[in-house]
């Protein structure tokens, strides 16, 4: 079996470094996966393809699907064994060049897209606003200059010749600065929050008709965990800390629930998009129809976008083991690390139920057409 091999070091706090670590096993050294399995993927890999075609590294193994019938899942399953490789994700950290912590596993959560009622008219029942990405916000891109801030940007606005940070979430509603900006109204603003973590979400107007919104830009604050908040506040335990949860203690705490959700800085602004095929689920981060229940966000330092990779975790309704490949077609401002994964279960409250209860153990390894290897397909540093 070859070496692990270490991808480029990101910094996450002075003397911290956390790095990937891939180690190459044959395919069938994959937990074990049925042949339905591999063919519930196939739609999802197709699409997947649809984004990545015209790379090299893609070009040939993406022309050779039109061979396979999506019909067959041993033939499905033999398409993947025969022409990728596998590569079980590690995750390691060092302080100062010390190894001090070295992992397999890591944390699995759940997304989903939300149904939200809405206007484009402010109401006294529709006074929550979602803002359009705002003239001032400046976004520099560092990596021309800084090669290892690769995918990491600069956010802020303009103060005299300086750039400074751009206001938190606190300050953005509570200045009413930006005014003139708002992109819809809804009635809810528990639920206009969790649109946010979402990252993209369904708006149903007064109207009757449905629009989608989608995640646009952000602040440039980091994400902080209301839920973890919570917790240190001694307002829920970790097990009454899901979505659920979090929305019930809103309900109760009507009076403490500005102060909550401000805790989280981060503040993230949309875009509508046509509803476009109902059944489809929102555009992710590769840029195709994210799949209920077969698309996932990774990390993109650590995970190209697009490839196969097959999740070993917790089914959050049934509490079973579940092993299924999965495509990696999203990222998401919390899914930071080589082990941390957001599975994206759909549309709607059903799919929301299973989401909010997603907090498991998983681990993951990753498909990379034969011929490649992580180093060569992610970013340079």
């Amino acid at each position: 079996m070859p070496a692990p091999i270490p991808n480029a070091t990101v910094p996450a706090a002075a003397g911290l470094d956390t790095r990937a670590s891939y180690d190459r096993v044959t395919f069938d050294a994959l937990p074990a996966t049925s042949h339905a399995d591999w063919a519930a993927a196939w739609p999802a890999f197709l699409k997947s393809c649809d984004a990545l075609t015209r790379r090299d590294s893609w070009r040939e193994v993406c022309a050779q699907t039109l061979a396979v019938d999506a019909r067959d899942g041993a033939a499905v399953r033999a398409f993947f064994a025969s022409r990728f490789d596998v590569y079980r994700i590690g995750s390691r950290q060092s302080e100062n060049g010390k190894e001090i912590d070295a992992r397999s596993s890591g944390l699995v959560t759940g997304y989903y897209e939300p149904l939200l009622r809405g206007s484009r008219a402010r109401t006294d029942k529709f006074s929550v606003p979602l803002y359009r990405v705002p003239d001032d916000l400046i976004v520099v891109d560092l990596a021309s200059v800084y090669p290892e801030l690769s995918n990491m940007r600069l956010r802020g606005k303009l103060q005299g010749r300086r750039i400074v940070p751009y206001p938190t979430r606190g300050e953005i509603i509570g200045s009413n600065s930006l005014r003139g900006n708002e992109l819809l109204w809804v009635d809810d603003s528990v639920d206009a929050f969790f649109l946010q973590i979402q990252g993209s979400g369904r708006v149903q107007l007064v109207d009757g008709t449905t629009v989608r919104v989608g995640y646009a830009d952000q602040n440039g604050h980091p994400y902080r965990s209301l839920g973890r908040w919570l917790i240190d506040q001694g307002q829920l335990t970790i097990d009454q800390a899901s979505m659920q949860g979090i929305k019930t203690w809103a309900q109760r705490n009507p009076a403490q629930l500005k102060e909550a959700l401000d805790q989280n800085s981060s503040f993230v602004f949309f875009r509508e998009l046509p509803l476009g095929n109902a059944t489809a689920g929102p555009l992710g981060a590769l840029g195709v129809a994210l799949t209920p229940g077969r698309s996932v966000a990774v990390d993109p330092r650590f995970i190209p976008l697009g490839v196969p990779v097959v999740l070993a975790t917790t089914d959050p309704e049934s509490q079973t083991p579940i092993v299924r490949p999965m495509l990696a077609q999203d990222t998401g401002g919390a899914i930071r690390g080589p082990l941390r994964f957001d599975f994206f279960w759909g549309f709607g409250a059903a799919a929301g139920e299973r989401a909010g209860r997603q907090k498991h153990e998983g681990r993951a390894w990753m498909l990379l057409p034969k011929g490649t290897t992580p180093e060569a397909m992610l970013p340079q540093r």
